[in-house]
């Protein structure tokens, strides 16, 4: 059994490392297809620009393991039926469900390499390729300037016009408020040119402090303004860093941060509860689209060859996994449950294959 088990496994593992250089080639060529257009500006060379490719390719693989492992389990269990090695390995006793439970235990083991690349290797090494193509190309730290933010830090707001590579911000304003997210009646705003984000606090240069009391008939405000002021904050680099990132582009530890930061202040963190429920639903998702497919594989190949129900497994495999993003969506526009968003299709599909396969079993 052990025997027969190891080659199954060996058979899965080869198909879906053909598939992952197959996908990861292709991204390849058209990135590097994007990159044509800068090779020769300044520094930045042939040698340049694959290097930039090479470090993507981590994230790229993380991006895409569902589709890439799912093609690689029902290939490698199509190349065994298709050379009849299936109906062999029944013969010997193996059921359908046997065999089921092992492609769904060897795509866990490629998931859970997948997600320690793209959680611990892949952030570094895509930030080490802009670092390296920003450097090549002799890009200005302006240039690299995104927008300004808002963000609420505990009883106060805090803006900022230009946010200069994650630590230097310019034209900072820093409104107090209320737990009611109002103005008090006595309250300080505080504003500067610009500030040093340290991880920690904002270092403040040339500030100025409007205290207002407005408990009066006629506001009273004060005017005070010092050279140097420090305002420690709650929130840290990493926070600062994601801001200028999409949910799907942070690790799953930024974005519980994100959610636990945005909770604390009372702040909407829909769009990044989404992406984490997707990505904690994701194995079981992908188990899901395989019991799909493996229904095709298994079933009668008298009416339809096959290489169609081959075919028409993984279609519809992934187009369950299109679905649940949509899913995903319109939870998040229409402010669904966004743990009921992404649960619930996934654990009625998942019953009703396992359903139809343990009768396919028997029978």
């Amino acid at each position: 059994m052990k025997i027969r088990e190891r080659y199954i496994r060996k058979t899965l593992l080869s198909f879906t490392l053909v598939v992952l250089v197959i996908w990861l080639g292709i991204y390849s060529f058209f990135n590097f297809l994007s990159e044509f257009s800068s090779i020769g500006q300044v520094n930045y060379t042939n040698l340049e620009a694959f290097r930039y490719i090479a470090l993507l390719m981590p994230e790229v693989a993380y991006k895409h393991a569902s589709p890439v492992i799912l093609l690689g389990c029902v290939l490698g269990m199509g190349n065994l039926a298709t050379t009849n090695q299936l109906i062999v390995l029944r013969i010997s006793g193996m059921s359908i469900f046997k065999l089921t439970l092992l492609t769904m235990k060897s795509a866990l083991t490629f998931v859970i390499a997948i997600i320690i690349i793209g959680e611990i290797f892949a952030p570094i090494a895509s930030e080490e390729a802009e670092r390296g193509r920003s450097k090549a190309l002799d890009l200005s730290i302006a240039s690299q300037s995104q927008e300004g933010f808002w963000i609420r830090d505990g009883e106060n707001f805090i803006n900022v016009q230009k946010n200069i590579d994650g630590k230097l911000f310019s034209g900072l304003t820093i409104i107090e408020v209320n737990s009611s997210n109002n103005i008090p009646t006595v309250s300080t705003v505080t504003t500067s040119d610009n500030a040093l984000f340290d991880g920690k606090s904002l270092k403040m240069n040339n500030a100025e402090i409007f205290s207002i009391d407005g408990s009066k008939d006629i506001d009273d405000i004060s005017f005070k303004e010092r050279n140097s002021y420090n305002k420690i904050v709650s929130f840290d680099q990493d926070l600062i860093d994601s801001l200028k990132k999409e949910p799907e582009e942070l690790t799953t530890w930024n974005i519980i941060k994100q959610i636990q930061f945005l909770s604390d202040n009372k702040l909407r963190s829909g769009i990044f509860e989404v992406e984490l429920y997707k990505r904690l639903i994701k194995p079981i998702t992908l188990i899901a689209m395989i019991l799909l497919a493996m229904l095709f594989i298994f079933g009668s190949t008298r009416d339809v060859t096959l290489g169609r129900k081959i075919f028409f497994g993984v279609s519809l495999g992934l187009s369950f996994e299109m679905l649940s993003r949509i899913g995903g969506a319109i939870a998040l526009s229409l402010d669904f449950n966004p743990v009921m968003s992404n649960v619930l299709p996934t654990i009625v599909v998942l019953v009703i294959a396992i359903t139809l396969l343990i009768r396919k079993s028997v029978t």
